[in-house]
């Protein structure tokens, strides 16, 4: 069995820059950990989505490389999902994060990215 002490320090690891970046402000998120290249994943609630596209541009995640939908599962949730770098001059690996928000079939209305990212125009 496992102590809470250990379950935290799990959970730490779980939890990547951008993560611990919005548990110290107060912004609500979920880690879903890191992909197999080590990208961090971040789940965000619809009507949290608002303001956080913003916020993310102010901590410098400038460019969204991609944006798409799919399906969860059979009339279950779908979700959207944007692929966002931090490019900077002179950094030949920019830091990158995977955000997915996930919406109901019955009122799948997630707000649009274009007022932020402007390429997200033809992927939304």
């Amino acid at each position: 069995m496992t102590n809470k002490k250990e379950k935290c320090g799990r959970d730490k690891k779980m939890q990547g820059r951008l993560s611990v970046w919005l548990v110290k402000h107060g912004l609500v998120h979920r880690s879903l950990g890191f992909d197999y290249q080590g990208i961090e994943t971040l789940q965000i609630k619809p009507e949290d989505w608002h303001s956080i596209p913003v916020i993310l541009y102010v901590y410098d995640y400038n460019y969204l490389r991609s944006q798409c939908a799919y399906d969860v599962a059979p009339g279950g949730l779908l979700a959207s999902v944007y692929h966002l770098t931090r490019i900077e001059y002179g950094v030949d690996q920019p830091e990158e994060v995977c955000i997915k928000v996930f919406a109901p079939r019955s009122n799948p209305r997630i707000p649009s990215v274009f007022w932020v990212w402007k390429s997200s125009d033809f992927q939304e």
